[in-house]
């Protein structure tokens, strides 16, 4: 899957953010406002950190499925939105995290659903159902069908995502991010083996949440 951020060191979404960021803290200088440019000088380097997108190594295996996000396992439970079949997996980044995002399996993207909503905080389980999202749907080579979710968080007013239907892609791949401070739910399908817990910190290309029956 092509993307604008497939290896660069920074996501080019970014840019506008650092610059603005970069510019109010050299006018601040200028102005001789030390304190406000040391603020702002703290500012752009939290951005530039912010849309930071470091290399991964992929965990290569049959029916693996990679986690697509840095951050911590908010929960793993019975799927609600298949009537208690298969489980679904919570991950919720803070404004630290890494937030590229990447397929959590290869195979077919058979459809994308942006859905407007709230911006409650995503580590909350009605964030799922309230806030802003962008549902994909992929098939796997196997059949399996995975669903993950993109949901906005408190802080985060924009959800980038570049997978189209009919789309391939590989597991690790990058597909998407969210600025800042979100959540990915990943839905997968009854008899998956899950091999994260609730509160694990994980990471997004290299962490393995499990294999697909």
């Amino acid at each position: 899957m092509k993307t604008t951020a497939q290896g660069a060191l920074i996501a080019r979404e970014g840019y506008p953010f650092i610059a603005l960021a970069a510019g109010l803290c050299l006018t601040a200088y200028l102005a001789c406002w030390a304190y406000t440019a040391v603020l702002l000088f703290a500012l752009t380097v939290w951005v530039v950190w912010f849309f930071r997108n470091p290399p991964r190594i992929v965990p290569e295996g049959e029916n693996l499925v990679i986690c697509p996000a840095d951050g911590r396992v908010l929960d793993v439970i019975p799927d609600p939105t298949r009537d208690g079949e298969g489980v679904r997996v919570a991950i919720f980044m803070n404004v630290f995290n890494v937030h590229v995002n990447r397929l959590p399996v290869s195979g077919e993207v058979v459809a994308t659903e942006y859905i407007p909503g709230s911006f409650i905080n995503a580590s909350f389980d009605k964030a799922s159902e309230q806030n802003e999202r962008n549902r994909i749907t992929m098939i796997t080579p196997r059949g399996h069908r995975v669903v993950f979710v993109q949901i906005a968080g408190l802080v985060a007013r924009r959800i980038v995502s570049w997978a189209r239907s009919g789309m391939y892609g590989a597991a690790g791949d990058i597909f998407g991010l969210i600025r800042f401070g979100s959540r990915v739910d990943v839905h997968l399908p009854d008899g998956t083996e899950i091999w994260v817990r609730a509160g694990q910190r994980v990471t997004a290309g290299e962490t393995v949440l499990g294999r697909l029956p």
